[in-house]
């Protein structure tokens, strides 16, 4: 299954909405801190992770920053930063 790496930031100024965010892409991702999160997804999981979290948000209010990592590219882990990793399998839920 090919997967693409994304990282998924955001910024929500309501508690509520950004737990519900939150709690979403940590059932998505491999890694992340705070408020951004590494996830491998399909185009369908990628599909079905943007249409959830536009239901969460307010569109007025909040920010969600997606961006596409580049397969050919490599990342500089410093400190205790993890590199992303693909696994072999998910358990999404």
């Amino acid at each position: 299954m090919n997967r693409i790496l994304y990282l998924i930031a955001y910024d929500i100024s309501n508690n509520r909405r950004l737990n519900s965010v939150r709690y979403l892409l940590k059932g998505y991702s491999t890694g992340g801190q705070k408020s951004v999160y590494e996830c491998f997804l399909t185009d369908g999981e990628f599909r079905q992770v943007t249409g959830k979290i536009k239901r969460l948000i307010k569109a007025d209010e909040d920010r969600v920053h997606i961006f596409t990592m580049d397969g050919r590219s490599r990342t500089h882990a410093l400190g205790i930063a993890v590199q992303p990793k693909d696994p072999a399998y998910f358990y999404i839920g």
